[in-house]
C-alpha cells in the first residue's frame, strides 16, 4: 500500500521503502561478517517482524535457517501491559546454535528482554537482538541490542510490518500516525 491512500491518517513519512531496503542491506552485511562459518538460526517476532525478517533474509548470501514465535505484551492497545506471553513458540532446537532475534521496532523493550532470556536459558550459544527501529525514549528494560536500523522518538509509527489494530502493516514506508486516528 502506498502512502498516498492513507494519507490523511499519516503525519509523515520517517523512512522510504528504498531508505527501508538501504539499510536492510547494509546490516544484512554486518551479519554475514559477523556470523561467518557460525550455524546461525534468525527468530523473527510475528506478527510484526514479517517484512523486516524476509527482507533480511533475501539479504543474506549465506544460507541461514528462519524460525517465528509469537510474544504479546500489548492488547489492542497503543500500550504495553507488562507481562509477556508466548502466543507461539519455536519449532527449532537452538542447544548450540547462535540465535538473532528479529523484531520491527523496540518500544519499552520489555517484550525482547524477556525473550532474550528465554532463548538464552534454552541452551543456545549466543543470542542477539536486530531490530529495525528503537525507541530510546521510551525503552524501560535494559537490553543489549546487536545491531539497529534507526532510532526514532518516541512516536506511534506504522507501516513495514507496524500497525495500528492491525492495520497500516502493508504500507511500504514507515510513517508517524496521526492522533485523531488513535485517540
Amino acid at each position: 500500500m502506498d502512502v498516498a491512500a492513507v494519507e490523511s491518517d499519516l503525519v509523515k513519512v520517517l523512512f522510504t521503502e528504498a531508505q527501508i531496503q538501504e539499510r536492510i542491506a547494509e546490516i544484512a552485511a554486518e551479519i554475514d561478517r559477523d556470523y561467518d562459518g557460525k550455524d546461525l538460526v534468525i527468530v523473527g517476532v510475528l506478527r510484526g517482524a514479517v517484512m523486516v525478517m524476509a527482507d533480511m533474509a533475501r539479504s543474506l548470501t549465506r544460507h541461514v535457517e528462519m524460525d517465528w514465535m509469537a510474544v504479546s505484551s500489548y492488547g489492542s492497545g497503543t500500550k504495553s501491559s507488562g507481562v509477556v506471553r508466548i502466543l507461539k513458540d519455536l519449532d527449532s532446537d537452538l542447544t548450540g546454535r547462535h540465535v538473532l532475534i528479529v523484531d520491527e521496532i523496540i518500544d519499552t523493550g520489555l517484550t525482547l528482554s524477556w525473550l532474550t532470556r528465554n532463548l538464552s536459558s534454552r541452551g543456545a550459544a549466543s543470542v542477539e537482538v536486530c531490530t529495525l527501529l528503537r525507541k530510546p525514549d521510551a525503552q524501560r528494560m535494559p537490553l543489549t541490542v546487536k545491531y539497529v536500523g534507526w532510532d526514532i522518538p518516541n512516536e506511534f509509527v506504522v507501516g513495514y510490518g507496524l500497525d495500528y489494530r492491525e492495520r497500516y502493516r502493508n504500507l511500504r514506508d514507515i510513517a508517524t500516525l496521526a492522533p485523531h486516528v488513535y485517540s
